[in-house]
């Protein structure tokens, strides 16, 4: 007997972010381990979900995780946020006080989507611990609802896992258990056959190693995974010709953070969606004193030549177009100005879900403009005629803002009246032009302007 769902109705949908594309990509919740998949055309993000400690966990510095929600969008820029789709509490087989419910993964096989997710297992009579099992959940849609099946796949434990489904329709595990491993799947998905590939034996050095998400492109198969080379995960990969194997260690895909307020853990995944490549992780951008609360970006994923992958570089801008007529966060920046008058804060350091600030400041009257660059920028057939932004500073100065280059075409001028709380300052443009450009804004006059947003009408 399988348990009805009682989650994810299609009919549910919340806005999951109003940040445009920009990273993090979900600011309502925390979020990690993202895992993305496209199916008819959209894009599905199933990641974990970080929540603070309740009152019956007892390690409150430690992770924490009771449920799963799945987020959609069809251009990578508008999230939708289609609610829990599985929770600790409503699965036969999880002890619902784990609250370990790990990185997850879901795919589409024979007409069915099954979201597959580790937990900690309800203990049998006479035992203390009984360890985590991995186990499905199943739906009609990528959204849900997805019913939970009364037992996790048979013969395996542990963490993270990934259902990848070949080109000739066959099905594959990859997780972390006593190594990174990948093993056939049986045609139900419900046992491993065969022999595993473990990926943890052919590493330079053996390091913590979890979260594998293994993918295909160009007829050669990328086994990815976090990777601690140094102090910090990195994200690592090795290549094959078969999904089984043998696979040859290659090298990183990104970097291990190197930020003030670092954060251990990432987790990734990746698509190609209309065309290009993507690369999905997580940072602790809203909780920067605790990395164990964390949060979903993306930027863009190219291979080289020989089919290896080149280095990431995390972005704050992340991907995707923002429309001129959208709240443009230019602290979500393309570039900075390499000086010491521009820089990024929290608008309110309690708070980081409220978002950040460019500060241009100048308390050491140097000469010059100095700017922010924000890139992909729609300003649409029709020209605009005026700007807004939500501006803080306590004896005014001026904008200027620009299109191209930091010399580029000037659109308008903001002249900034000094406040003693934030203003919603607006300006006619002199000029603006039609369709997609990089924007900069930049202080010419004043010691200091705190800028929030832009955005164009």
């Amino acid at each position: 007997m399988k348990l009805r769902s009682v989650f994810a109705s299609a009919a549910v949908l919340v806005a999951a972010s109003s940040l445009n594309a920009q990273n993090p990509i979900i600011r309502d919740n925390f979020s990690a381990d993202p895992s993305a998949h496209v199916f008819n055309g959209r894009v599905y993000v199933y990641p974990s979900h970080d929540i603070p400690a309740p009152a019956d966990y007892a390690r409150k510095d430690w992770f924490c995780m009771a449920d799963y929600h799945v987020y959609s969008s069809d251009n990578l820029v508008d999230w939708v946020d289609h609610g829990v789709i599985v929770d600790q509490k409503h699965v036969p087989w999880v002890n619902d006080t784990s609250y370990s419910m790990w990185a997850p993964d879901c795919n589409y096989y024979n007409g069915k989507y099954y979201f597959i997710f580790p937990a900690g297992q309800k203990p049998q009579p006479g035992q203390r611990f009984a360890g985590n099992g991995i186990g499905y959940a199943i739906s009609d849609t990528p959204y849900g609802p997805f019913v939970p099946e009364e037992k996790p796949i048979q013969g395996i434990g542990g963490i993270d896992p990934c259902l990848f489904i070949d080109d000739d329709g066959q099905a594959y595990l990859a997780w972390q258990g006593r190594g990174l491993q990948v093993q056939k799947l049986s045609d139900d998905l419900m046992s491993v056959v065969g022999e595993p590939y473990n990926i943890s034996n052919i590493l330079p050095h053996r390091g913590q190693e979890e979260g594998p998400f293994l993918f295909k492109a160009n007829g050669k198969y990328y086994y990815t995974f976090p990777w601690v080379d140094d102090k910090r995960e990195c994200i690592a990969y090795a290549m094959s010709d078969k999904p089984l194997g043998p696979y040859k260690f290659v090298g990183k895909i990104m970097e291990q953070d190197g930020e003030e307020y670092s954060c251990w853990t990432n987790h990734h995944s990746v698509i190609n969606f209309q065309g290009k490549w993507y690369f999905f992780y997580h940072h602790n951008d809203y909780s920067p004193k605790f990395d164990k609360n964390r949060s979903v970006c993306i930027d863009e994923l190219h291979f080289n030549p020989d089919g290896t992958i080149q280095l990431i570089t995390p972005t704050k801008r992340g991907v995707g177009v923002t429309k001129a007529t959208d709240l443009i966060q230019i602290d979500r920046y393309s570039a900075l100005m390499e000086c010491r008058n521009v820089e990024i804060a929290y608008l309110n350091a309690d708070r980081p879900f409220d978002g950040w600030k460019v500060i241009f400041s100048n308390s050491h009257q140097d000469k010059g403009a100095f700017w922010a660059e924000y890139d992909r920028v729609d300003f649409g057939k029709e020209k605009l005629s005026g700007i807004q932004a939500r501006i803080f500073s306590l004896a005014g100065g001026t904008l200027e803002v620009r299109v191209d280059s930091p010399e580029g075409e000037l659109l308008g001028t903001i002249n900034v009246g000094g406040a003693e709380g934030w203003q919603d300052v607006k300006a006619v443009l002199d000029t603006c032009p039609t369709g997609m450009h990089n924007l900069y804004v930049a202080m010419t006059n004043g010691s200091r302007i705190d800028v929030d947003w832009v955005t164009f009408k």
